[in-house]
Order: C-alpha cells, then sequence, then structure tokens
C-alpha cells in the first residue's frame, strides 16, 4: 500500500538528524521535507495559509493560533528548549543596571510580542525579578504571525528607518530582547545569564520549551493512526542524538549540543524529554505567562491543546 506522504518542514539540527537524512521514517507514512532558511517564515505560512502537513512551531504562537481557531493541533514534541535570561540585552553606558530599573521603561522585542523568546523573558522579569509587566512599553520590531491577534494597549512598534539595535544605542528604549548585535556596547541585562538559567533549572524545574510540532487537523481525522506514528519517528530520532551526547560522540559540538550536554549532567536525565508528563511544569507556566501577558485570554487544559492519541506518550 502507497504510503502517505506528509509536506513537512522542521529544521535541520541534532535531535531531528536522523529524521532529515531518512535514517528514521514513521511506519506508515512519508516526510517530504521543505526546507524554510528562515524558520519563522514556516510558521507564518503555516498558520495563515495552512501550507503544511506538519510544522515545527513555536509554541506561544500555537496558543495563540489554536485560540484563533486555526486548524491544527500539536504533538508533545519538544524540539527546542533554552534559558532565555541571556536574551535581554541593555546599553552598557546607560542607566540601567538591574531589570529593577526597568520599571516605566521602554523594552524592545524582536519581531512579535507573541514571540516565545519574548514571553519567557518576560515572564522572567515578573516572576523572578519583580518587574511589573503591565508599567513597560513594549516596542516591537515587527508582525504577528496569527493575523487576527491583538496586542494589549501597551504594545507599540518601532519607526520603519531604525532597528532595535539603533534605538538601545541611541537611549530610544532601555532594554531589547532576542536581538542579536555585535557592538561592544550592548550587553546582557542579567550578569552570569547562563548560570542564572542553569541555577533556575536546578532549584525550580524551569526549563523553557520553545518548539513543538503541528499537524494539520484534517490529517488526524483521516489518519487515526498519524500522530503517534510521527511522534515515534521524532522520539527514535531525538533518543539517537541523546545517546550520542551521552557518550560524547559529537564531533564538533555546537553551542546547544553543549547546552544540552550540561543540562544532562545537571539533571541526570534526558534533556530533551518529549510527553506531556515530564514537561507538564515547563507547560504550564507557559500558559499562566501566556495568559498574564495577554498572549490567549482563555486558559486551555494541556489535554486541550494537544491530540488526544499522544497525552499518554513520552520518550
Amino acid at each position: 500500500m502507497e504510503k502517505k506522504i506528509l509536506k513537512t518542514v522542521t529544521r535541520t539540527q541534532g535531535n531531528n538528524q536522523a529524521i532529515k537524512d531518512g535514517s528514521v521514517k514513521p511506519k506508515n507514512f512519508e516526510f517530504d521535507f521543505e526546507e524554510v532558511p528562515i524558520l519563522v517564515q514556516a510558521f507564518r505560512r503555516m498558520v495563515r495559509n495552512l501550507e503544511f502537513d506538519v510544522c515545527e512551531m513555536a509554541i506561544t504562537t500555537y496558543l495563540c493560533a489554536k485560540e484563533h481557531g486555526k486548524k491544527f493541533t500539536a504533538l508533545p514534541i519538544f524540539l527546542v528548549r533554552g534559558f532565555h535570561q541571556e536574551a535581554i540585552f541593555v546599553n552598557a553606558e546607560s542607566n540601567i543596571k538591574s531589570p529593577q530599573d526597568l520599571q516605566g521603561g521602554k523594552i524592545g522585542v524582536n519581531r512579535g510580542y507573541t514571540v516565545t523568546t519574548g514571553v519567557w523573558a518576560r515572564g522572567i522579569l515578573g516572576e523572578s525579578y519583580g518587574v511589573d509587566l503591565n508599567s513597560i512599553t513594549w516596542v516591537l520590531s515587527g508582525d504577528e504571525h496569527v493575523a487576527e491577534y491583538k496586542a494589549p494597549s501597551n504594545v507599540t512598534s518601532m519607526g520603519k528607518d531604525t532597528t532595535l539595535e539603533e534605538m538601545l544605542i541611541n537611549g530610544e528604549i532601555d532594554a531589547a530582547i532576542g536581538i542579536e548585535s555585535s557592538n561592544p556596547i550592548i550587553k546582557p541585562l542579567i550578569d552570569d545569564a547562563t548560570e542564572v538559567g542553569f541555577k533556575s533549572l536546578q532549584e525550580t524545574g524551569l526549563y523553557p520549551i520553545n518548539h513543538l510540532v503541528v499537524v494539520k487537523d484534517q490529517l488526524i481525522a483521516d489518519y487515526p493512526d498519524l500522530a503517534e506514528d510521527v511522534f515515534g519517528a521524532f522520539a527514535k530520532a531525538k533518543q539517537m542524538y541523546v545517546e550520542k551526547l551521552r557518550a560524547g560522540d559529537i564531533p564538533q559540538p555546537n553551542k546547544t549540543d553543549q547546552m544540552y550536554r550540561r543540562v544532562m549532567e545537571v539533571t541526570g536525565a534526558d534533556p530533551l524529554p518529549y510527553g506531556i508528563e515530564p514537561n507538564r511544569f515547563n507547560i504550564e507556566k507557559l500558559i499562566d505567562y501566556a495568559m498574564g501577558q495577554s498572549i490567549i485570554t482563555r486558559r486551555p487544559s494541556i489535554e486541550e491543546v494537544f491530540v488526544p492519541s499522544t497525552l499518554n506518550l513520552t520518550a
């Protein structure tokens, strides 16, 4: 019997390598990969036009899209994680020396207000440092993937003839989230941010999720075994990667590989667990942040967020 071909987008990375090179495949389906060099453009194409059958997606983009009735549902495959204390930048010559100094100020956010890095970073500022997020004016460099989304009144857009980096250097904003800059005047707000992130992991279990995988609802309805089959393929590929991490068998580990290896050393566990139960705390935390920041207006249960046949799967 001919296998159903699934038009798929996922960025090539350690935990997906075996899927992308064909070493691992679903049992009853075939992936047909489209390479989208700027991955966030794939998120937008999926949200606005349902262009793919299976698509990697930022988790808060998904939560927002789901609230607005987009016809796809997530699998608990958590492809990308990280520590967002290191995503907040300030001008070293400014008067901003600590998170509390941002109270009542202006903070730039790379791309949209619903970008996942921004949601986690704001949550950390609010929960860990007591910053009143409603006192901040959030200045965006782009728009939202979910066109129907309406941001809070304290969210605005920057001018067309500037960048967040320039605004930070010129003192037009007090900080910026998610920018990249080689200018030495721009530095992380939080000292030893990476170490702070690992300390938070050890003390509270906070280990932010960035990306998951979504599948078209019509395909889930048409093929009852699809969700579990896709989950199984991603899980097997991830397990192969984790085994290489554990064995030190990655010839030229990049920064992400090194981070996951350290997470493994700190926790003694798989640094990329898939499934709801091993990730429930962090999923709930992100939903809390999304509610508090007006990314979503109704708090969904975790069971609403993921395909029912995957609720008890772990890997």
